[in-house]
């Protein structure tokens, strides 16, 4: 059976109980208004918990409702992980699915539904440890340089201009609207939980921003988004990504130049021109400085490629 959330289908299979899809349907509304999960966020827990409650059906042979899934042992927890790895699924992606099934029985619990003791004891798969990849300053001025003669040329460098200059995740930039425009030199940005902040806005990044509007074809409202598709929507992020690899080709760029590599690109080059680590957290709008820590790392091993391709007795001389 399926089920409509605005918009945002999501598959119920009948191998959960009516007891179970009803507070699958609750969950689902409260991570979409009251947590504001993003849609990909949104779509990426309602396929992993659908995967699970359907692993479950065929490893328990019956449908599963609540008090199936309040019994639900460490070893079912572990066959299913199991399961997922010889499907040949990385460990970030198992990892990913077991947060979002571990939301799912952390609210059931936290609403007085069902306990499931077992779930605290499963251990998130070990990930490998990775770096952000941002774009040396040269590349990252090299794409933001680059001119155009249509106004959605205009709209890309406008966008992308945006990232680096003020560190903002694709989501967050692609969710303003006119009304969100600059004030004062602070723009006000709704990020991840529905945490706001206000980051500076360099002059520059306001006249690219006022570039693209000027050229935008379609007429300006409060409320209507800031960077818009050619047929008259907000632009999707799937369309920005595209731009980006097209330009990168046109540029030589490497394949780590996305969009997000900006966000990384604006937090390793304040690092390298002498910001703190709390500022740049707070313009990030990390939650924690361990998250924006993950700069000095990349900074560090710049730091050790510099040093063994300039020194005398290194043995790449």
């Amino acid at each position: 059976m399926a089920r409509r959330h605005d918009g945002i289908t999501t598959t119920l299979t009948l191998s959960a109980a009516p007891d179970l899809l009803n507070q699958i349907d609750r969950w689902t509304t409260w991570l979409k208004i009251e947590k504001n999960v993003s849609p990909h966020t949104l779509r990426a827990y309602q396929s992993d918990i659908v995967q699970f409650i359907d692993f479950l059906h065929n490893h328990y042979e019956e449908t599963v409702g609540l008090d199936k899934l309040s019994e639900t042992s460490l070893a079912d927890f572990r066959s299913w992980l199991s399961r997922k790895s010889m499907d040949g699924l990385a460990a970030s992606s198992r990892a990913r699915s077991l947060s979002g099934v571990k939301n799912f029985l952390k609210w059931l619990d936290k609403n007085g539904v069902m306990h499931n003791a077992q779930i605290a004891s499963v251990r998130t798969p070990k990930l490998p440890h990775k770096l952000p990849r941002p774009l040396e300053q040269p590349q990252a001025f090299r794409l933001l340089d680059n001119e155009g003669d249509n106004w959605t040329t205009l709209r890309d460098k406008a966008l992308f201009t945006l990232l680096y200059g003020c560190g903002l995740r694709i989501n967050e930039a692609l969710s303003l609207d006119i009304k969100d425009l600059p004030r004062d030199g602070f723009l006000r940005v709704m990020g991840k939980g529905r945490k706001e902040r206000q980051v500076p806005v360099l002059e520059i990044v306001e006249h690219t921003i006022q570039k693209y509007r000027a050229d935008c074809p379609f007429a300006e409202t409060p409320d209507r988004p800031l960077f818009m598709g050619e047929r008259g929507g907000r632009l999707h992020q799937g369309v920005a990504q595209k731009s980006m690899r097209d330009l990168r080709g046109v540029l030589g760029l490497p394949e780590t130049a996305t969009p997000h590599a900006l966000r990384h690109s604006f937090a390793t080059h304040l690092l390298e021109n002498g910001a703190n680590l709390r500022e740049i957290q707070e313009l990030l709008g990390h939650a924690s400085l361990s998250t924006t820590q993950r700069y000095t790392e990349v900074n560090a091993a710049e730091l050790i490629k510099i040093y063994k391709s300039a020194h005398p007795r290194s043995s790449t001389k």
